[in-house]
């Protein structure tokens, strides 16, 4: 048996694990995945060649790079009997903070709330396909990624269309407070969602490190937001709040494409 490790760059949370999962899904030559977010690694315990696998990671252009390959005389691995009570747990969390935010950023006017929310949705559908995956068909898989994929580009657009609009019309402030308060709250479930799903691998991860939660991107957008919010009140102006909207939006139309590649 062979071992290969790969460096994924842009491997910062959980919904990224799913998605190689998904994408490595059919592969027969695979024994075990072993991930390693805190450090980008991933490792892969596999018969035969390495090609068809390393042209799956790197399609998904999440930095995938091969950084070694050795035999090794491993067979024993350690199987997660509770995939999929962890990604339902997961999925409800996300797909929680999804109405809250998109709730709350309707109503105090944050561009920036309303496209973490549909970040969240994004996690909450790499979270559902993961389910699918566990005990559906590698055909309906690819169905719901190609549907969720499009209505993930169709949501941000509809959203990009709203931040020109605002930037150019009179609108009022977003509720800075608003913002900072339910960003808060939303950077303590993307936590929680990091750590059930980490501390699952093995007893010594249970205590997590904190580099674990500061290395996803979500948690990045979180402090965006409520930095946004801290400037919005500070400079008086909505533009804060849009331009972190904007990046958001792209980010959500970035993992759309990733999503859709599992249709493929």
């Amino acid at each position: 048996m062979n071992k290969t490790i790969f460096e994924i760059t842009k491997m910062d949370c959980p919904s990224e694990e799913n998605l190689i999962r998904m994408k490595l899904d059919g592969i027969s030559s695979i024994v075990n995945l072993d991930f390693d977010i805190p450090n980008r690694k991933l490792t892969i315990f596999h018969n035969g060649a390495i090609d068809q696998i390393e042209k799956s990671v790197i399609e998904l252009n999440l930095g995938g790079k091969k950084i070694s390959t050795e035999q090794t005389a491993q067979t024993n691995f350690k199987e997660n009997k509770n995939q999929k009570k962890l990604l339902w747990s997961v999925l409800v969390i996300n797909f929680t903070f999804f109405i809250i935010e998109i709730t709350t950023g309707i109503i105090s006017k944050s561009m920036g709330l309303v496209a973490d929310s549909l970040d969240m949705l994004a996690d909450s559908f790499v979270y559902g396909i993961s389910l699918i995956a566990v005990g559906g068909t590698l055909i309906k898989k690819k169905k719901i990624a190609k549907l969720a994929g499009y209505f993930q580009i169709l949501l941000a657009i509809i959203g990009f269309v709203e931040v020109l609009r605002r930037f150019f019309g009179d609108e009022k402030l977003p509720n800075f407070s608003t913002m900072i308060v339910v960003s808060f709250f939303a950077l303590i479930a993307n936590g929680i969602c990091l750590y059930i799903l980490q501390s699952s691998k093995s007893k010594e991860e249970v205590h997590m490190k904190a580099s674990m939660i500061f290395t996803s991107n979500d948690v990045i957008i979180n402090l965006g937001i409520i930095t946004a919010g801290v400037l919005v009140n500070w400079l008086s102006s909505s533009k804060p709040d849009l331009i972190i909207g904007t990046i958001v939006f792209g980010l959500v139309i970035q993992g759309a494409f990733r999503i859709l590649k599992l249709s493929k």
